[in-house]
């Protein structure tokens, strides 16, 4: 909460859950280290990684979607580490200053690692979405990370199947919205 960012996102999200609005929130790449201070000044749940909620009478599998990367080997050994209580304990009991240094050095990395490596990594494995389906037992997977927005329909074991992928919010803000006719997405 000391991050001005934080600080104004989470009291955004607060005053919109102050009506009423129930919010929930999964952990990324880049925010895994947001807790449970954060989730109660935004009145925000803080859900697993994994999340099998019913939407619209759909059992659906929120998720934050960079665990289905499964090609990006490099990535995924780096997200291993950087989850360990071990690690996040360490990194949180240094002075915020150099956590924020060493946040901004690992995100400079970042850039220049994912400019390097094909973009067919960088995108969902098909056996990872398929394997999420079975683990869940659900029909739909809504989840961001590769921010190419999109609906995709396919059949896993012979029933179909839809994944949603959020769109980013670095030019605009977007969002999903479900009823019984099925799901659309809304621009802000």
């Amino acid at each position: 909460m000391r991050e001005p960012l934080a600080a104004r996102v989470a009291l955004g999200l607060r005053g919109i859950a102050d009506t009423g609005v129930p919010i929930g929130m999964i952990n990324g790449n880049r925010d895994f280290l947001l807790g449970e201070r954060f989730s109660a000044t935004a009145g925000a749940t803080l859900f697993p990684e994994q999340t099998v909620i019913s939407l619209a009478g759909t059992p659906t599998l929120l998720m934050h979607g960079d665990e289905l990367c499964t090609s990006d080997v490099g990535y995924q050994k780096y997200r291993a580490f950087m989850r360990t209580t071990k690690y996040q304990r360490r990194f949180l009991a240094l002075p915020y200053a150099l956590r924020r240094g060493v946040a901004i050095f690992l995100r400079g990395r970042s850039r220049t690692a994912t400019a390097a490596k094909p973009a067919s990594i960088l995108d969902v494995e098909p056996s990872a979405v398929e394997a999420a389906f079975r683990a869940a037992n659900v029909t739909r997977i809504i989840h961001g990370h590769t921010h190419r927005p999109a609906r995709h329909r396919l059949l896993v074991d012979g029933r179909d199947r839809e994944r949603w992928v959020l769109a980013d919010w670095y030019d605009r803000g977007s969002y999903l919205e479900f009823d019984a006719e099925g799901g659309r997405t809304r621009e802000l």
